[in-house]
């Protein structure tokens, strides 16, 4: 017998406009700093409004991080969409990571980096990224714009290096931003790995 599961409640327009509001918010000056009585006055809504959001002001948090995140993977996925050049689409992807990570202050990506089930859903997205980044290496192997001598282990190089600047360690030591440093990682990748057929 098929074990019957309640429907997922599909949150009100109200609150994808809070998200988003919130988002903002957050991205320009992070989260940490803020009771759920500045973000209700802030936003000008009760707390029993963001109550219905999410239990407490971390899950709050965490939604909200993750909401910046699932927004990033659905707008990367949208403009790579019909590029067949898998030269093209590396590129593409990786410029995009990185204009999407510079609407983010300082301020956010430190609290993400401090709050751990936030930094969980950033380590989630890093991960994805990086699959779908040697997937793009897969394809440009096979269709010859990318040298096939060592193409996979620079893509597990490459997902390293996408962990080490989600952990903020590669940001630290090059006195760099995430984004400039996923525009450090496309020029590397695309100059690295091309066959020289496509460098002249």
């Amino acid at each position: 017998m098929t074990e019957s599961r309640t429907p997922r409640r599909q949150p009100t327009a109200r609150q994808r406009a809070l998200l988003s509001e919130l988002e903002a918010l957050f991205l320009a000056e992070g989260f940490s700093q803020f009771t759920l009585d500045d973000l209700a006055a802030r936003l000008h809504c009760s707390k029993s409004t963001l109550y219905a959001l999410a239990p407490s002001k971390e899950q709050l948090a965490v939604k909200v991080v993750a909401h910046f995140f699932k927004g990033a993977a659905e707008l990367l996925e949208e403009r790579i969409a019909g590029i067949d050049d898998a030269r093209k689409v590396l590129g593409e992807y990786l410029a995009g990571i990185s204009e999407y990570l510079n609407r983010a202050s300082a301020a956010f990506m430190t609290d993400i980096a401090e709050f751990a089930p936030a930094r969980d859903a950033y380590q989630l997205n890093s991960r994805a990224a990086a699959q779908r980044i040697r997937s793009f290496i897969d394809r440009g192997v096979t269709d010859g714009v990318f040298r096939e001598v060592h193409a996979r282990l620079i893509a597990e190089m490459a997902g390293l290096i996408i962990e080490g600047i989600q952990t903020g360690v590669v940001g630290q030591r090059a006195g760099v931003t995430d984004a400039e440093a996923f525009t450090a990682l496309s020029e590397l990748l695309l100059g690295g790995i091309a066959t020289k057929n496509v460098l002249n």
